[in-house]
């Protein structure tokens, strides 16, 4: 990365807080705002007083009344440095000067980090839009793990990223997943399991009711029933009210149905079934930012699920074969910066 191209990855980030935000604490308020970065890390940019609130240095548990104007100068590191425009396929579903609608493909890591400092949907996104080096994180405001496929949403503009972050955070945006599990759930139901980091394995997951568990709620529903290696599997449709980590695979596994593929959360010996887990998010409802039109994406089985399912003899349903109105369906009730599958 150029010297010019590094100074506009770290440019300032200038934040017009609302009304609404009177009476909350400076570091709870941009974190909101911002949430390509950590809260610790604003916590740390506060306090060496590279965070000012209308032109002055401020104090992490500062309380803010609204209208103030924040500006935040981002200061570089390993992961910032990483920051850089890679020619990449990318399968692009919507684009216009406000947003970006890509299905991603199952193996690419969305941003920079420990052991992908490049090669990321992140780089391939800079490379395709180069005016995103101007937007926090490339104006991605989702996540899916590395090796789940499927439609994510990314903002062109400060205004437009920052106008999808507060649709996830108002309960507004729709998220539809397609899964592979081991077993025969029932028909359908919802999954009511509060959820935090595994007690053991900080890296992973869990069912929990401890410390720092949040709510996570999935709704489900079994779409059809078939047969791999003479054990049965079955195809669910799972639809998000809450954005938790890796939620769908804990919750399925909690449920006894773990997806085929899941080396975290599947069954060891029966994880050589395919060679990651069978998610995707197939289907994507939001407001548009700029225009305030109800939008939505639907993309078909990548080919590696759809021929799983083929080998399984289960129907590859079309598009518009199965899910009602995306708008009635659900609501949103949380949402974490996380790889929300």
């Amino acid at each position: 990365m150029g010297e010019d191209e590094a100074a506009d990855a770290l440019a300032p980030i200038v934040l017009e807080l609302s009304p609404e935000a009177c009476g909350e604490r400076l570091d709870k308020v941009i974190s909101k705002l911002v949430p390509q970065y950590s809260r610790g890390r604003l916590q740390m940019w506060i306090e060496d007083g590279f965070v000012t609130v209308d032109g002055k240095p401020s104090k992490t548990k500062a309380t803010v009344y609204g209208d103030e104007k924040v500006v935040i100068l981002p200061q570089p590191d390993q992961e910032t440095e990483a920051y850089k425009p890679e020619q990449m396929e990318l399968d692009i579903v919507y684009e216009d000067e406000h947003l970006i609608v890509v299905n991603k493909a199952a193996g690419v890591v969305v941003h920079p980090g420990n052991g992908n400092w490049s090669g990321t949907l992140l780089n391939g996104l800079l490379h395709h839009c180069p005016q995103l080096i101007g937007v926090p994180r490339a104006g991605i405001v989702h996540r899916l793990d590395k090796d789940t496929s499927g439609l994510m949403v990314v903002g062109k503009t400060l205004a437009a990223q920052t106008d999808l972050v507060r649709q996830l955070q108002a309960r507004t945006v729709k998220r539809e997943y397609w899964c592979l599990v081991w077993g025969t759930p029932q028909s359908g139901g919802t999954i009511n399991a509060p959820m935090g980091r595994h007690q053991k394995d900080r890296v992973k997951m869990a069912v929990s009711t401890g410390l720092g568990a949040k709510p996570a709620i999935t709704h489900y529903e079994r779409i059809e029933s078939g047969v791999l290696e003479g054990r049965p599997v079955s195809l669910v449709q799972c639809r998000l009210s809450t954005g938790r980590t890796h939620q769908i695979r804990v919750h399925m596994a909690h449920l006894g149905f773990p997806l085929i593929g899941d080396y975290v959360y599947g069954k060891p010996h029966l994880t050589h079934f395919f060679p990651r887990q069978a998610l995707q998010a197939r289907r994507l409802g939001l407001i548009h930012p700029a225009t305030g039109d109800a939008c939505e994406w639907r993309v078909p089985l990548a080919d590696d699920f759809a021929a799983l399912l083929d080998q399984v003899g289960i129907h590859n349903p079309g598009l518009d074969d199965v899910g009602g109105d995306i708008e009635d369906d659900y609501q949103e009730d949380d949402f974490d910066y996380g790889d929300d599958d």
